[in-house]
């Protein structure tokens, strides 16, 4: 999953919230990306970070609404992309630490 944070700081609360409660087994904040996107009707330039969430797809759900719940953007970037292939052990390690 990928999220844009505004912050380094906010990435790390996000990443941490969502790693401590089992929502997912990692959270990679890259820092320093530079973001264009148009809002409200204007092109915009910003500095932002990123956060690379490894989770799994039945835990999508409960992770948007969670990010949503603390995230300072009114609409933030919250997109779910497949793993098509990955080591075994790896994607294991990630159904284990994201189980309920």
């Amino acid at each position: 999953m990928l999220v844009t944070a505004s912050s380094a700081e906010e990435a790390e609360l996000l990443g941490k919230m969502v790693v401590c409660s089992r929502l997912a087994a990692c959270a990679n904040v890259v820092k320093d990306i530079q973001s264009i996107f148009r809002w409200d009707n204007k092109v915009n330039v910003e500095n932002e970070c990123l956060i690379i969430i490894k989770t799994t797809l039945d835990r999508f759900s409960e992770l948007e609404t969670a990010i949503r719940g603390h995230h300072s953007y009114s609409v933030p970037e919250i997109i779910a992309l497949p793993i098509i292939r990955g080591s075994a052990p790896y994607l294991e390690w990630i159904k284990d630490e994201t189980r309920k």
